[in-house]
């Protein structure tokens, strides 16, 4: 008979395998001279109170070693296709769409302007050292997606979707570190997301798929109000039965591209702000009460909100022991995202703190029209861009002088390796985002004692979190309501917000394909 058993200890016992046995033994009421396996379902830690206490889940038998949920989920992929799916970006969204497809016997076609994962490398580093921006292959573009290069967080609210269990043994099948598993807030590192990614890729080619690099989509074949394919790179078709278009939050000439084809889009709300940087054993102390952290701690983290009046300020993609990195798309513009390795090692702590953007609030700043909030997210990174040198520095300012709106204190030392320079951000921001992050991090102050410190920088900006634009879809069949066979997809369609919900969404449309084709 299996059961589930909890327990509550500290970092010093986590590895106790002897400890751990005989605590389970004693709250199952079982002899050591009898059987026992156990199997760990959920570790999550609580640091609230006291000494920080890892909650730990096992689920146990006395006759056999006990089958996760996970582990019992099997997939069988086919290499016998019924039809052709083209399937636009390469990133989780598009992916997954691809492996979903070969698991209901469809042949997956995957184009990406950007490169391998592997060929990528070589134009972060060019970002980082030289400040150059190739627009097609950059921290938001390439094999992977955004999220390749930005931590591979694997958490989401986005249940509704579809199971979360099925990505995680997907990733788990292609590499992934079997934390992910039980971890409640599971996480990869950039360092090791790569390998998984190419491991998906060899998954998707064995099995009849195909993937091409190097190939930004031109144009849409549509005709009669049905989308046939795409053109890639001004010269070649990709004819299929069905397209996904599975972009990222990123792709600017695609929103242009539907737009010029008069394929409906709706200007989307989104978030904008600025990263903050504080030392990681600063913000151990503030969560752990510790200095240093006991061993067996992970480097601490935070998540706050705020309300200023009816609108959230809030962190975002918090990266402990994480990086700050050059996010920019396009030369002329100045963009910040963090990111971790899978120690997550770093001396510092960064997150972004944003504020949500409305529509209407756009619309009355002079930002109207579909693409009303995409300009307005290009016209901040581009002012940024113009206050520097012509490098990748990025403006940063102490994190007292950019509540008080002076520019006073030094800026410290930061993980963003092409530099920052100080600069009076609290002028330079648009007034209305400054003021409501400023009242939003006065909150934070009260909320999380030594967060308001000039130990921290501010830097700016954080301008990528969503799409700010959508491009509508009906419910069920997940087709464009005036476009057949084109099925928007992921966080570039406003339908997903970082790794897992977009892989989601990729087979949530694929799954929608196939109903429509039974």
């Amino acid at each position: 008979m299996q059961k589930e058993v909890e327990l509550r200890l500290t970092a010093d016992k986590l590895n106790d395998d002897y400890f751990l046995e005989k605590k389970i033994r004693q709250i199952l009421k079982i002899n050591s001279d009898e059987q026992l396996y156990y199997k760990l379902l959920k570790k999550s830690l609580d640091a609230r109170k006291g000494r920080p206490k890892f909650l730990l889940r096992f689920l146990t038998s006395t006759t056999t070693m006990p089958e996760s949920p996970l582990e019992a989920l099997n997939i069988n992929y086919q290499s016998k296709h019924s039809k052709s799916i083209l399937i636009i970006g390469a990133g989780p969204a598009g992916y997954f769409a691809a492996l979903q497809c070969i698991e209901l016997g469809y042949q997956p076609i995957v184009v990406d302007r950007g490169k391998d994962v592997r060929e990528r490398r070589k134009d972060l580093r060019a970002i980082q050292q030289l400040g150059e921006v190739n627009p097609n292959s950059n921290y938001c573009y390439g094999e992977g997606g955004a999220g390749t290069y930005s931590d591979g967080k694997l958490y989401t609210r986005a249940k509704k979707r579809g199971k979360i269990i099925k990505i995680l043994k997907i990733l788990l099948d292609h590499g992934a570190p079997a934390a992910i598993a039980y971890d409640a807030h599971p996480h990869i590192g950039s360092n090791k997301l790569p390998g998984i990614i190419s491991n998906i890729r060899e998954t998707i080619l064995s099995n009849g798929g195909e993937v091409h690099f190097n190939s930004q989509v031109t144009d849409l074949i549509i005709k009669d109000k049905k989308c046939l394919g795409a053109i890639v790179n001004n010269d070649r078709e990709y004819l299929a039965d069905e397209t996904i278009l599975a972009t990222g939050h990123s792709a600017r000439d695609i929103y242009q591209l539907l737009d010029d084809r008069r394929v409906k889009l709706e200007a989307k709300p989104f978030a904008l702000g600025v990263r903050i940087e504080h030392p990681q054993e600063l913000i151990d102390e503030i969560q752990y009460k510790q200095n240093p952290r006991e061993e067996g701690l992970p480097a601490a983290s935070y998540a706050l909100t705020a309300q200023v009046g009816s609108i959230g300020v809030f962190s975002f993609c918090m990266c402990p022991g994480g990086l700050i990195v050059p996010a920019a798309t396009s030369p002329g513009e100045i963009v910040v995202n963090g990111m971790s390795l899978s120690k997550r090692n770093s001396p510092f702590a960064n997150s972004g703190i944003v504020t949500a953007l409305s529509n209407d609030e756009l619309i009355n700043q002079g930002f109207d029209g579909v693409f009303g909030n995409l300009n307005f997210q290009k016209s901040v990174e581009q002012s940024l861009f113009q206050q520097g040198d012509g490098s990748m520095k990025a403006p940063a300012q102490n994190l007292i002088d950019f509540v008080t709106g002076q520019d006073m204190i030094e800026v410290n030392s930061s993980s963003y390796i092409p530099g920052v320079y100080r600069a009076p951000l609290h002028a330079l921001l648009p007034e209305f985002v400054y003021q409501r992050l400023k009242a939003g991090l006065a909150a934070f102050a009260h909320k999380m004692k030594g967060f308001y410190t000039n130990e921290a920088n501010v830097i700016a900006v954080e301008s990528r979190t969503s799409a700010p634009i959508k491009i509508p879809r009906e419910n069920d069949s997940c087709e464009h309501p005036e476009i057949k066979s084109l099925y928007p997809c992921g966080e570039g369609a406003g339908f997903a917000g970082g790794i897992l919900s977009a892989a989601m969404d990729g087979q949530r449309v694929v799954k929608a394909i196939h109903v429509k084709s039974i």
